[in-house]
């Protein structure tokens, strides 16, 4: 009987792992290719979702080329993921199956600072888990992302998508989305205020969305003339072409807030001009260089830089479902995984409308 027992015991300790296909970037100077890998099986908070789409964020790139630093590969990128839950531990009350979800960039956070406290997870101090290239709190665990066929999540860290929203638009909110919206809101962005919009890519977009629906007048600042009806179409009252050097410069003194969109190298100092005083310029493109910054611009107008990332639970669901009751969604392409490369040399050269989504039915 005590051998059986342990028997028993050992057969219980062993935990079945679930087999997933993906796309992983095996170096920095490697093409994404096929990969198989295992998620964990279900805790008992998890579920298990069938992902049906996938955004691809200017990051991955940064993060598959190691452009950033501390990429470990094999590497599964991907944090705007949509799809169906399929499975659930035994204390998951959330979700039901057949319920449609969202995952965001992280997938845990230490849930104990005061941060995690007051749902600014995305700040946590304690650790935050990334849906990709980070660590699970076991420390040994690597995190791998939604450019997969499945992923196991802790409930908590699970969004519910409006059933009005068309799924693969709605990927994008959960990184291009809220990076914008967060911001906005926290500067309580709205009528009466004069807005830039610096950079019309997957973010930029999304921002005109957001700040024009928030009763903003919209200005966008763009290096490609053929997006001026597109940007007019997402709410924007005026576009500027940022190689019209005295057009921009007539701009000087004009916006309340500049929404900082661009992850290439870029003259700071020069938009910064662009603002009145009391004007405050807000990042949230991450060039992979460093930018070069005098204090003067800030000083005699008494100019402010600032940054924001993601942004908490609470928040990102509230993104979501106004979203959803404005009909507000991301301009997507729609592509299979296999031409994963080829949007990604497509994106380098800013030809994308406005974001790639994979539809991961391609699988199968």
């Amino acid at each position: 009987m005590q051998i059986f027992a342990a028997r028993s015991a050992r057969r219980e300790i062993v935990r079945i792992m679930i087999p997933v296909k993906g796309y992983a970037a095996r170096s920095a100077t490697s093409a994404l290719a096929p990969f198989a890998f295992e998620r964990r099986d279900l805790r008992s908070k998890d579920v298990l979702i069938e992902i049906l789409y996938c955004g691809i964020c200017h990051s991955d790139l940064h993060v598959v080329r190691n452009e950033w630093g501390r990429s470990n590969y094999p590497l599964v990128p991907g944090h705007e993921i949509v799809g169906k839950v399929i499975d659930k531990g035994r204390r998951a009350r959330r979700f039901k199956k057949s319920d449609l979800v969202a995952v965001g960039c992280y997938v845990d956070s230490c849930r104990k600072c005061s941060n995690c406290k007051g749902g600014l997870q995305q700040y946590c101090t304690g650790g935050l888990v990334l849906t990709y290239n980070s660590y699970e709190k076991d420390g040994k665990t690597r995190t791998q992302g939604g450019y997969s066929t499945k992923i196991v999540v802790d409930e908590d860290y699970v969004l519910k998508v409006p059933a009005n929203l068309p799924l693969e638009n709605t990927a994008p909110l959960l990184c291009a989305g809220i990076t914008t919206y967060s911001p906005l809101r926290y500067w309580k962005v709205g009528k009466g205020h004069n807005v830039a919009v610096l950079g019309l890519g997957g973010l930029g977009h999304m921002a005109v969305k957001f700040a024009s629906a928030f009763g903003a007048k919209v200005t966008v600042l763009s290096g490609s003339p053929n997006k001026q009806r597109d940007a007019k179409r997402m709410g924007a009252a005026d576009f500027v072409l940022t190689s019209d050097t005295d057009k921009t410069q007539r701009l000087s003194n004009r916006f309340d807030f500049i929404v900082d969109t661009v992850s290439a190298e870029h003259d700071l100092d020069f938009y910064l001009s662009l603002l009145r005083t009391n004007g405050v310029m807000i990042c949230v493109g991450l060039p992979s260089g460093e930018e070069q910054l005098s204090p003067f611009n800030l000083v005699v107008g008494r100019r402010s830089i600032a940054g924001s990332l993601l942004g908490g639970l609470p928040e990102t669901q509230e993104m979501l479902n106004y979203c959803g009751r404005n009909a507000i969604a991301a301009d997507v392409e729609v592509i299979p995984i296999q031409q994963v490369n080829h949007a990604y040399n497509r994106m380098l050269r800013s030809d994308v409308r406005y974001r790639f989504v994979i539809d991961l039915g391609s699988l199968k």
